[in-house]
């Protein structure tokens, strides 16, 4: 397994490439249009979601102590659309300027079983920004693909990250080793679950002969590993073998 060895300036590009490609697609779908990946939810809901979540990074990454914070009020959500608009943009910017300017190792709480530093914020930032502006283009009807690189960086924090911390949307009692290949990346993960448990294994650790447990393999575009790892798209859009519930373990949200 060759992890990608992402940087601040890696991640803080994407957020600079994501972060307009979002408000754009948000204005071009409208305020009421549907957002498929989030049932429920229209183009105004994940407007604000990501304005929330933006303000509450910024006003907490740059603290300097790795205290849990205490839940801040969320801004105020206006009801005029050219405004939801305006706060959106703003809260973009001032985020990617408030990470731009921390160190790495800056201190900074999260929310994962990994070192206190504001590079958690960096890649974290990053990612939700290059999902959420998958979001807003599927509601336009125009979903393009996470750029190959920022993708595989996604795909390996879902699973040194996410699921680690517990954050599991799928399946949690089973056991067996998923393999995921990323195609256009050239790129591949070997994940043990046991239970609740799991761990992500270099390729020298895992075809161990006294191994009986059910296998599962998922081969697509690093693209669409992530989007089915975070419930955007379906595993059975993947090419699997094996038991596709193990798959389906690895989900996230």
């Amino acid at each position: 397994m060759n992890r990608l060895h992402a940087t601040k300036d890696f991640w803080l590009a994407a957020l600079r490439a994501d972060g307009p490609a979002l408000r754009d697609a948000v204005a071009e779908s409208g305020p009421d249009a549907a957002v498929p990946a989030c049932p429920g939810w229209t183009v105004t809901d994940l407007a604000h979601h990501v304005t929330g979540l933006l303000h509450w990074v910024r006003s907490t990454v740059a603290r300097g102590i790795t205290d849990r914070p205490e839940a801040g009020a969320e801004p105020e959500r206006s009801a005029d659309w050219t405004e939801t608009l305006d706060h959106l943009r703003r809260e973009l910017t001032g985020t990617i300027e408030t990470l731009e300017a921390l160190d790495p190792d800056f201190p900074a709480w999260n929310w994962a079983p990994q070192p206190k530093r504001a590079s958690f914020w960096q890649r974290r930032m990053a990612h939700e920004i290059s999902m959420r502006r998958w979001d807003a283009e599927s509601a336009a009807g125009r979903a393009t693909p996470i750029e190959t690189k920022l993708a595989t960086d996604g795909v390996s924090e879902i699973l040194d990250t996410w699921l680690p911390a517990g954050r599991r949307s799928g399946p949690t009692d089973l056991h067996g080793v998923v393999h995921l290949v990323g195609t256009d990346a050239g790129q591949e993960w070997f994940v043990r679950l046991r239970g609740t448990g799991i761990a992500l294994l270099d390729t020298g650790t895992i075809l161990d002969s006294d191994d009986h447990h059910a296998r599962a393999k998922a081969i697509g575009s690093v693209s669409d590993l992530q989007l089915a790892l975070t419930g955007r798209k379906r595993a059975d859009q993947l090419a699997l073998t094996g038991d596709p519930r193990l798959v389906q373990a690895l989900r996230t949200g």
